[in-house]
Formats: C-alpha cells, sequence, structure tokens
C-alpha cells in the first residue's frame, strides 16, 4: 500500500471530527431500524450497569 493510499483510506479520513460525524450518518444510512434498537437496547443495559457499579463503589467506601 502506497502513502497516497493508506491517507485516502476511510480509516484515517474518519479519525477527524467531520470525519467522524459523517461515518455516524453513514452507518445510521446502513442500518436497519431493528439495529438500531437493539443498540440502543445494548447501549442503555451498559449504562445501568456502569450506573450500579459506580454506586456499589461509592457504598462500599462509605462502609470501609
Amino acid at each position: 500500500m502506497t502513502k497516497e493510499e493508506l491517507y485516502e483510506h476511510p480509516g484515517w479520513q474518519w479519525c477527524t471530527a467531520e470525519g467522524a460525524e459523517l461515518h455516524t450518518l453513514l452507518l445510521g444510512l446502513q442500518t436497519s431500524f431493528r439495529e438500531k434498537l437493539e443498540w440502543l437496547e445494548e447501549a442503555e443495559t451498559l449504562t445501568l450497569r456502569l450506573r450500579e457499579a459506580r454506586e456499589n463503589a461509592v457504598e462500599s467506601r462509605g462502609a470501609g
């Protein structure tokens, strides 16, 4: 792979703020409604687990 080919690769373009925004929009166009719902459910589950872990850490510091 040449230097020019490397710099033209979308991965490099997506590393900028503008490129990341465009990549997010592209993914939104390529995913189905069902896939988006699944992603949101996974994100919600992660958020709830992080909140629970944070609360447990606060409680354990207070008890210790």
